[in-house]
């Protein structure tokens, strides 16, 4: 029998190994990157490798033009890390990874107003896929987990490596390199990697991005008859029908309009309020109820207005709700200029600028609930709009060092300042962190010389923040612009000389 030595073709390496060699290398970065440090340009540098390793993973990308473009739309969307970490940023940059790995399984929904369920239905999936991936690989007749075919597999390594331990003592012995090099070891620095925190740091890591790397939705549910006969049955003397709606919308015109009536006289107009009653109070004890009431209003209009429902066949009830969201709309106006009349009053805080930015959303949906109706659109396209204007709000709002625009604000609206504000709260300022050092070298370039107690107060706060923010753990991982900044400005001969100041007037008061 004659033989050849002709060579088989070899074997493309499968994809499934790949994507486990991928996990592996983000999971062993993420490690060296973020645990144990603080967050900075280490969680962009990350999102940016995930980014790599889900087009990597997915072998063959139909264009390399749409892999730069898919990068280059992470690395925009993962830009508010750089700025600073934050909460928002986290989840821009979470949701852009998500939208990779979908464009790339080519899961994406045709329609951006599909986009939101898909997503939801993405989410959902994450926490077990790894999980199930598992389960399925163990069930498989040929790797099915047997504790015989492990111990036989560890039992093909005890002879090689007592033998290799053998040999390595008589090296050690033969050679004092070798036995250097082993005493080196520090055995210590091998068992931190056994901390029970570090691995559940590797496990969550593994999770979310192994899920990337093989991205799935969620499997719709099935309808059952009794869900599908569940339908508001759109009669005149039903509860939602004609006629009690178009009560109700005459109803919350009259008393949304003695409400704006009331804002215009005395917000926009300036009108004298009753004894004991500032503006700032009228303002304040109406600034988040509203708010309420707009989304309260709002989820009774998309009710109102539902495809098949009586506004779709009576013009009355399409005019009072047209007039209903723009009082709505007004309320909201008035809302916002109630909140910047308490801020004037009580200075401003992370909390009001949020209620602000909140008001605008709101304000913004409602306006995108009256084109839906004019323009005839669907909830999805209403759902897909409101989250693209929230997502806008977030992306630029995460770029703002909002502690620092929040104490210019009130430094330069303060009593010491302004000689109208409130008395400037030191306290509050030092809870926002180091970006409010520019502002109170304002605030003390600006003081009155006999506000001695007050400058004292804010050299010291001022001193305190520099001092830990110098003395903050310096690393490239945790590396960010707002820092940099700031590390920048302190070291400008202009504020070093305005601490020299600071501290000089200061000193007599400790002496």
């Amino acid at each position: 029998m004659d033989t050849t030595d002709t060579l088989t073709e070899a074997k493309p390496i499968r994809r499934g190994s790949s994507r486990i060699a991928t996990l592996s290398a983000l999971v062993a970065l993420a490690d060296f990157m973020i645990f144990g440090q603080m967050s900075g340009i280490n969680l962009f540098l990350f999102a940016l490798a995930v980014c790599v390793g889900i087009l990597l993973s997915a072998g063959k990308i139909r264009a390399p033009s749409m892999a730069a473009l898919l990068f280059g739309f992470s690395v925009l969307a993962s830009a508010p890390l750089l700025e600073a970490p934050s909460l928002t940023g986290i989840a821009l940059c979470f949701s852009a990874l998500i939208a990779v790995a979908l464009i790339v399984a080519r899961l994406m929904p045709r329609s951006l107003t599909g986009l939101p369920m898909v997503f939801l239905r993405f989410t959902l999936v994450i926490p077990l896929r790894l999980a199930d991936d598992i389960r399925k690989y163990l069930k498989t007749p040929a790797r099915r987990f047997s504790f015989t075919v492990v111990w036989q597999g560890v039992g093909l390594w005890i002879m090689p490596l007592a033998l290799a331990a053998v040999f390595v003592f008589l090296f050690a012995a033969a050679n004092p390199l070798i036995e250097i090099a082993l005493r080196s070891i520090r055995f210590a620095v091998l068992l931190q990697f056994l901390d029970l925190w570090r691995i559940g740091f590797w496990m969550m890591i593994a999770t979310v991005v192994w899920a990337m790397l093989r991205p799935r939705l969620k499997r719709r549910a099935a309808r059952s008859q009794a869900s599908r006969a569940f339908v508001i049955v759109p009669t005149r003397n039903a509860p939602f029908g004609q006629a009690s709606l178009l009560r109700s919308l005459f109803l919350f015109n009259a008393l949304f309009a003695v409400q704006t009536l009331l804002d215009l006289v005395y917000l926009w107009g300036g009108a004298d309020l009753p004894d004991h009653m500032s503006h700032a109070e009228y303002a304040h004890r109406g600034a988040y109820p509203l708010i309420a009431t707009a989304l309260l209003a709002a989820g009774f209009v998309l009710l109102a207005m539902r495809r098949g429902g009586p506004g779709d066949q009576s013009s009355l009830i399409r005019g009072l709700v047209h007039a209903w969201i723009g009082q709505n709309v007004l309320l909201c106006l008035s809302s916002i200029l109630r909140l910047g009349l308490y801020v004037e009053a009580y200075s401003l805080t992370e909390l009001r600028v949020a209620a602000g930015l909140w008001m605008g959303i709101v304000a913004v949906g409602l306006v995108l609930i009256l084109l839906r109706i004019l323009l005839d659109r669907s909830n999805e396209w209403l759902i897909a709009t409101n989250l693209a204007s929230l997502i806008a709000v977030l992306y630029i709002s995460a770029f703002i060092d909002f502690p620092d625009v929040i104490a210019r604000f009130n430094v330069v609206h303060s009593q010491e300042i302004s000689q109208e504000g409130p008395p400037l709260d030191l306290d509050y300022l030092s809870s926002l962190g180091p970006s409010v050092i520019p502002a109170l070298d304002l605030y003390l370039l600006k003081l009155p010389d006999h506000l001695i107690e007050q400058r004292s107060q804010a050299a010291t706060v001022r001193h305190y923040l520099a001092r830990n923010f110098e003395m903050r753990r310096r690393d490239w991982r945790n590396w960010t612009f707002r820092a940099a900044r700031l590390e920048s400005y302190l070291l400008a001969p202009i504020a070093r000389q305005n601490e020299n100041d600071n501290n000089r007037h200061d000193k007599p008061m400790q002496d």
